[in-house]
């Protein structure tokens, strides 16, 4: 698949440098931990699955983007409704992480089975936990806020640490002492 354009940059959020990379269709790619090394590497391996050079840019696609999430770090509860590029995932992942970015609003959680049920799939929690694994776009395809069903964080590709400031901001639990 080619794409016409790729750009991406790296901004400061709450928690920590996220990479992000836009398409003249919408957001492609968020990214956590955004250091020197994946700085340098992210780029050629999305340039490499999106058929594009991606180029270093903070406006253009991503200005919108950039501008949303700021505004997301800063408590504002207003949804991170943005055109998405679902170029990197397929199949049931894409189901699944489509039933989180439209069914799962901000400050509340959806249990793993719950949103296999509402995927179609009941009795595929831990598929659904793979999917949040390989979600191309957290934060704003919010799998922060799939939890266990004991109530327990689960897991999240960012850190639980990050899973949890991301929550705390939502309400959802209580922010950190530091």
């Amino acid at each position: 698949m080619d794409i016409e354009a790729v750009e991406w940059a790296v901004v400061e959020s709450d928690v920590g440098p996220l990479f992000l990379a836009a398409t003249g269709r919408g957001l492609v790619r968020v990214g956590f931990h955004a250091d020197a090394v994946r700085r340098e590497q992210v780029p050629d391996r999305l340039g490499s699955r999106l058929g594009a050079e991606p180029v270093e840019r903070a406006s253009g696609l991503l200005a919108e983007p950039i501008r949303r999430l700021e505004r997301y770090f800063a408590g504002d509860p207003d949804e991170l409704d943005l055109p998405l590029d679902w170029s990197l995932t397929a199949g049931f992942n894409r189901q699944v992480l489509r039933e989180l970015a439209t069914g799962v609003p901000y400050g509340t959680v959806v249990g793993y089975g719950e949103l296999a049920r509402r995927a179609g799939q009941p009795g595929a929690a831990q598929a659904v936990g793979a999917a949040m694994g390989a979600n191309p776009l957290p934060v704003v395809v919010p799998c922060h806020r799939v939890v266990e069903s004991d109530g327990g964080l689960g897991g999240f590709g960012g850190g639980l640490e990050t899973k949890r400031r991301l929550l705390a901001l939502e309400g959802m639990l209580p922010a950190p002492l530091f």
